[in-house]
């Protein structure tokens, strides 16, 4: 146990993996063991390792401190509906936990659960307003949620220490949410030039550039931040988009479904993986895959319309004029709706 602790400390995880294996053979009920071996795991990046025997230590003895690991490797591991699980009991439990809380915040930030991130943090900001991890993730729930006023405050909170990257980052997304897209784009790159390993950065950059017209600058970002943060959820979306675009289908299809992992059942990446199908054409697996989605998602015109054109494909002439019906009755909808065509009160 000594010396897998004294490997562990200096950093050679595989001496510590293999000794703590050694000990388990003869003392398999010990949490401590499994605990510190799945630490030696996680250290080693092997994450679903880990949390196997993170799991097998809190069956042996509930340890708040292994929770917390637990949670972190599921956060690490990209596997964030489990981490939100794990991390929301010991949030319950120990309150006064901050590292629980802070992530458990993000998680739900990575899934563009914004209310939730609200929810969670508002009382702790205002208890500790001049927490910085705090104000930025609260901030940037704020701004994603569009309670812009709310969000401008945190900003500017920020801002009184000083420009920096978060704040830039925090300034670009509300121009972004609206359309201010060259605003956005200069926010952004700044965030960038000041700190270029912030998570998200090159995410939002690259969507400001692929909404100002340059894809290939967009695309070479998209690809920078999963080089650091292989499991945000735009940039795989947005650079699957992008490639798909290009007919790059294969690359595309990998993009999505590792969105898709991220975001379980998100109605946009499994419309964008039916569009791979049907660029292929596997016109059948692409028509089941639209017809569940439409089924849960009745008022997604862009899947009705391709599943038009999948059933007139297949000469299956009633069921796409009903698909064209749906659709045109759902642009009615919308046009009947939008603000620029209300009377004034």
């Amino acid at each position: 146990m000594k010396q897998a602790v004294e490997a562990q400390q200096s950093g050679n995880f595989d001496q510590a993996i293999r000794n703590y294996k050694i000990l388990l053979e003869k003392y398999p009920n010990i949490a401590e063991i499994h605990s510190n071996l799945g630490a030696a795991l996680a250290g080693e990046g092997r994450y679903a390792d880990a949390i196997a025997e993170y799991e097998r230590a809190l069956k042996i003895k509930p340890n708040p401190q292994v929770s917390l690991n637990l949670g972190l490797a599921y956060y690490k591991a990209g596997q964030l509906a489990p981490a939100i699980a794990t991390l929301s009991k010991l949030h319950r439990e120990q309150p006064s936990n901050l590292q629980a809380l802070i992530v458990l915040a993000d998680c739900h930030l990575q899934l563009g659960e914004n209310k939730k991130v609200i929810e969670l943090l508002t009382p702790a900001q205002k208890a500790d307003p001049e927490n910085a991890t705090f104000n930025y993730l609260l901030g940037t729930a704020l701004v994603r949620d569009r309670q812009t006023a709310q969000g401008q405050l945190i900003i500017d909170k920020i801002l009184r220490n000083g420009d920096s990257a978060q704040a830039r980052l925090l300034m670009g997304t509300t121009k972004l949410t609206v359309n201010d897209f060259s605003g956005a784009l200069q926010d952004f790159a700044k965030a960038v030039e000041l700190d270029p390993k912030l998570p998200d950065v090159y995410a939002y950059y690259g969507l400001a550039l692929l909404a100002t017209g340059d894809q290939p600058g967009a695309k070479k970002a998209f690809e920078q931040e999963l080089k650091t943060n292989p499991n945000n959820f735009d940039a795989n979306l947005q650079l699957g988009v992008v490639l798909r675009q290009d007919e790059e289908n294969d690359q595309a299809l990998k993009y999505f479904q590792h969105a898709l992992e991220i975001r379980p059942g998100d109605f946009g990446v499994r419309y964008q993986i039916a569009t791979v199908e049907l660029a292929k054409g596997q016109l059948v697996q692409a028509q089941r895959d639209l017809e569940r989605l439409v089924k849960e998602a009745p008022k997604f015109t862009e899947a009705h319309v391709s599943l038009a054109t999948i059933y007139f494909r297949q000469k299956k002439k009633a069921a796409g004029e009903r698909e064209r019906a749906i659709v045109a009755q759902l642009n009615a909808e919308k046009q009947a709706n939008s603000p620029a065509l209300k009377a004034p009160q």
